[in-house]
């Protein structure tokens, strides 16, 4: 199975927790042209401002490492670059820009250098901005998705996250859940 499919197949399952847009750039069949592929190019800064963003949204936990420890840093600007047209390209680089900018406004510090207090306060206002208009993707719409999506995608999210059973055997519709016991993975 190739990433894209399994991308497609992952957005179905997550369906429910991920806005339509991400869901409908992921389960549409596009090939996006040579001459639209990329318009922004993120920067080993931007990818450490994206996993500290991550990492607010699924933090380490003692049951789990958080999305920092699972690279997300790195998977959204892939995300980005290789699976969304121009424009949600572009939306969310300006996004992200602006965020620093407010973060220089409001507390003379980039992103990275601001308290896990202040950054909570910052991703609060964004949360509160991206519902004025939930029909326009904004930044933080884009970025929660992604961080949800490349998360619970990866190793850490499968196996450490939620329980994870390599070879599941047959269907069992009334299988024992145990109190506490983490949602299955496969």
């Amino acid at each position: 199975m190739d990433r894209r499919r399994a991308i497609k197949n992952l957005a179905l399952v997550l369906g429910g927790v991920i806005s339509v847009t991400t869901v409908g750039i992921l389960i549409k069949d596009i090939i996006i042209p040579d001459n639209e592929n990329s318009n922004v190019s993120f920067s080993a800064t931007d990818e450490e401002l994206l996993a500290e963003f991550a990492d607010i949204i699924i933090p380490t936990t003692k049951a789990a490492p958080g999305a920092k420890a699972a690279g997300l840093g790195v998977f959204i600007p892939m995300m980005l670059k290789e699976c969304y047209p121009k424009d949600l390209q572009q939306t969310f680089f300006t996004g992200m820009k602006e965020m620093e900018e407010k973060c220089q406004k409001e507390y003379n510090k980039n992103f990275t250098a601001l308290s896990p207090e202040e950054r909570t306060k910052i991703m609060e206002q964004l949360r509160t901005e991206s519902l004025v208009d939930i029909k326009k993707p904004s930044f933080f719409i884009l970025a929660r998705d992604l961080t949800i999506l490349g998360y619970f995608s990866s190793e850490i999210g499968c196996t450490q996250s939620r329980e994870y059973l390599a070879v599941p055997g047959r269907y069992d519709g009334n299988a024992d859940y145990k109190p506490g016991q983490k949602a299955w993975a496969t």
